[in-house]
């Protein structure tokens, strides 16, 4: 396989792969079928290894909502040609590096977080009516942290301030079950 890699336009749709990497080699190397199917194991591959990093990566996080971590489609059961085979390892490449992003900027924000929890708790009276949820830090659950006066006014007007961890998810409430007559 060349050490160069070859784009092939999009626009000459007429040209099958070979003829393609023929018409940019300009004749001097003859593709054979050979080259040409270790060059598309080769993309193949490339694609299942970043498909599985993306996996890797939405297993890592989880919980976490509104990162795209699907493989969409290239138009239906047909085998791809070299040209298709990189615009789709391209595209995943672009998405796990937009993925990683994300992932690694949130990352940072629930840290910062998390330190505003601690200083919180060290200090509430310096973060009053602060509240911090356990999303903000990257945790699952409905919990929070809220800085609040203790004894309501009273609290407020002598510098009383303290940290209340809320008991998490109120408890869910049903229909009634049906009243049973005699």
């Amino acid at each position: 396989m060349p050490d160069v890699v070859v784009e092939i336009e999009a626009g000459d749709s007429s040209l099958g792969p070979v003829e393609a990497l023929d018409a940019v080699l300009g004749g001097a190397e003859r593709v054979d079928h050979r080259t040409e199917r270790r060059a598309r194991q080769d993309l193949r591959r490339q694609i299942t290894m970043l498909e599985r990093r993306l996996g890797e990566l939405f297993a890592s996080t989880f919980p976490r909502h509104g990162i795209e971590w699907t493989v969409g489609a290239v138009g239906g059961p047909r085998v791809l040609g070299v040209a298709e085979l990189e615009r789709v390892r391209d595209a995943l490449a672009a998405r796990l590096r937009a993925a990683q992003a994300e992932v690694g900027r949130r990352g940072e924000i629930e840290e910062q977080n998390r330190g505003l929890v601690e200083a919180m708790i060290a200090d509430p009276e310096r973060h009053r009516w602060v509240r911090v949820s356990n999303e903000d830090v990257g945790e699952p659950g409905c919990r929070h942290w809220h800085s609040r006066p203790r004894w309501g006014i009273l609290g407020m007007l002598m510098g009383w301030w303290r940290v209340k961890l809320s008991s998490g998810c109120p408890l869910a409430k049903g229909l009634r079950p049906p009243e049973v007559r005699w």
